[in-house]
């Protein structure tokens, strides 16, 4: 990864930010975004301090001028573009027949349309490149959770949409990964919209017996190197998606139990 140029959609905080440690420790050179600015600049200062060449731009992903503009300024500072992290996210928590339908598009805005956006004005440099597309995804993508409509519709979709364009560039030379992280500790639970759209702003599980997001993003690294396909992360991620395949009923009854245990679930 020495000298690429990584571009990495919400990468001030959680997951895209140790991606970016992780990526610039071995050599790249980072582009990351952000919607608050201050909180970018925080980030891309920590970055430098520990001697990596990181630049910060402030975009929103659900915005396609936005993502235009990022792959310009990626051009204007690296000359290329070899990587896209597709990282930016957020989530909800709410039974379907209460939440507002507004909550589910924003997250399908950022989720999903925020990865076709960006991945559509870099990817003439990627294939240029044989470069790297990359989804942060989720468990969520192949079993649905219960409370999380709005978010596990949008990584289904983004699972879709992965697995369409490694088809398509499938003799270009470019690598597709989608990567779906089991319960990590990132904040993104804290960032959740409730039924109404405003953040929960206390996280429902415990996040100190979670994969750390510095070891998600060390073998998000480790699998863009080795060009895989998809990876499934964590012990109980990979149980959901196994029993999901052979044992759809017996899963659907596991999840809800899981989920009902959280603090103040939707479910009973």
């Amino acid at each position: 990864m020495k000298n690429k140029a990584v571009i990495i959609t919400g990468g001030s905080s959680g997951i895209g930010k140790a991606l970016a440690a992780e990526f610039g420790r071995r050599g790249s050179r980072i582009l990351i975004t952000g919607r608050d600015g201050e909180t970018l600049n925080q980030a891309v200062a920590e970055l430098r301090q520990q001697g990596i060449d990181a630049v910060g731009f402030r975009a929103d992903v659900s915005k396609e001028e936005d993502n235009r503009l990022m792959a310009e300024e990626a051009l204007k500072h690296f000359g290329k573009i070899d990587i896209l992290i597709n990282n930016a996210g957020i989530s909800m928590r709410a039974l379907f027949s209460e939440v507002d339908l507004n909550v589910i598009k924003k997250v399908m805005d950022i989720n999903f349309y925020g990865v076709l956006y960006a991945t559509k004005y870099c990817l003439p440099e990627i294939i240029r490149n044989k470069g790297s597309v990359i989804g942060i995804s989720s468990v969520a993508g192949f079993r649905g959770l219960p409370g999380r409509a709005g978010y596990s519709a949008s990584k289904f979709a983004l699972n879709g949409f992965l697995e369409v364009l490694r088809t398509e560039l499938l003799k270009s030379g470019v690598h597709v990964l989608t990567a779906c992280p089991g319960f990590t500790a990132s904040g993104i639970r804290q960032r959740s919209l409730t039924k109404d759209g405003t953040p929960q702003g206390v996280s429902p599980r415990n996040e100190e017996k979670m994969m750390t997001a510095e070891e998600c993003a060390r073998h998000i690294y480790n699998a863009t190197v080795k060009r895989k396909r998809i990876i499934i992360l964590t012990t109980q991620g990979k149980l959901a998606v196994w029993l999901n395949k052979l044992f759809p009923g017996l899963a659907d009854k596991m999840v809800y139990n899981v989920m009902a245990r959280e603090a103040n679930a939707p479910i009973q």
